[in-house]
């Protein structure tokens, strides 16, 4: 009994096709995962470059996270971004008026500092050294 292989072939063919493909795509998910720094860093960034900017108050620092309040449209916000990465680039002392960007599509999408901007004022009578 010999079977026909013009039944086969057509289904191998499809397999050898899809196989890569599905390699490829396999591949660039678990290559392509970011860690959460890097993701934070990128969403800080993206906020920086599309974002409107408002007035915001600074209540707090705490550990590495920053405190802050802001209107967009009438609806107040409240929210803490993680600076751990960005201590460097606070004056101090950091709480009171601020400047705060936030995505116009999600307005509870927002940052106070980044890598390439900060919201935060400085003070007269600051220390200049």
């Amino acid at each position: 009994m010999v079977k026909s292989l013009a039944g086969i072939a057509p289904l191998s063919l499809g397999a050898l096709i899809l196989l890569p493909i599905f390699g490829g795509i396999l591949r660039l998910a678990v290559c392509r995962r970011l860690s959460p720094a890097e993701r934070e860093r990128r969403r800080r960034l993206e906020v920086n470059t599309k974002g409107r900017m408002t007035g915001a108050m600074v209540l707090e620092i705490q550990d590495d996270m920053l405190h802050y309040s802001y209107d967009v449209g009438g609806a107040a916000f409240q929210a803490a971004q993680d600076i751990s990465a960005l201590r460097n680039l606070l004056p101090e002392p950091a709480a009171g008026p601020a400047l705060a960007k936030y995505l116009p599509s999600n307005p509870a999408n927002s940052i106070v500092v980044c890598e390439s901007w900060s919201g935060l004022l400085r003070r007269k009578g600051a220390a200049a050294g």
